[in-house]
């Protein structure tokens, strides 16, 4: 018959490795924090920050890109929406990418590592993000302009997949890309 193990030697089995507390520390900071982004989010809705962010930050280069692209579409910023001679497109709350970034920054503040370390991933996963949306913003014109049907599967699916997809990507590669020292 086997001898029952000690009640140490059961704690020491039974015990959570140090990586699942890890990882659920990081799942819990991960949520509060992008909880508490989006509620900040929300609260800047419909005020003066969040109408510059959206007309003068997302929607005037998104205007000039396309112009940029293609002259001849004479696309204008008005507001919220870019505005061409046949139709316009709403860029509103949730088409801006800041969703993509507070998941983003919620990670880095999430993951154990120098504050420098964390700080600059934020910063440059920010201008990543804000570039993808740009291009999403660009992508979705010239498909309501040409492609309806295209235009349904880059605003639902596409293009929010693409930028979240390519966002933790980048956040796997920038926590990784010094070893196990970045961590530290």
């Amino acid at each position: 018959m086997p001898r029952p193990q000690s009640y140490n030697a059961f704690l020491q089995k039974t015990r959570p490795s140090h990586h699942s507390v890890s990882l659920l520390r990081f799942a819990a900071v991960f949520f509060v924090a992008f909880c508490l982004l989006q509620w900040i989010y929300q609260a800047l809705n419909d005020t003066a920050s969040y109408r510059f962010y959206i007309e003068t930050l997302t929607v005037r280069p998104s205007a000039a890109l396309i112009n940029l692209i293609a002259p001849s579409e004479g696309v204008i910023a008005q507001a919220h929406r870019l505005v061409w001679q046949s139709g316009r497109l709403s860029v509103l709350n949730g088409c801006d990418g800041a969703e993509a970034m507070a998941l983003l920054s919620a990670a880095f503040i999430a993951v154990t590592g120098s504050i420098r370390m964390r700080l600059t991933g934020i910063a440059i996963g920010v201008v990543l993000i804000y570039g993808l949306n740009q291009g999403r913003i660009v992508a979705l014109y010239f498909a309501a302009r040409h492609d309806k049907p295209l235009f349904e599967l880059i605003h639902g699916l596409a293009g929010p997949l693409a930028i979240i997809a390519l966002a933790c990507l980048f956040f796997v590669w920038w926590i990784g890309r010094d070893g196990p020292e970045a961590s530290a």
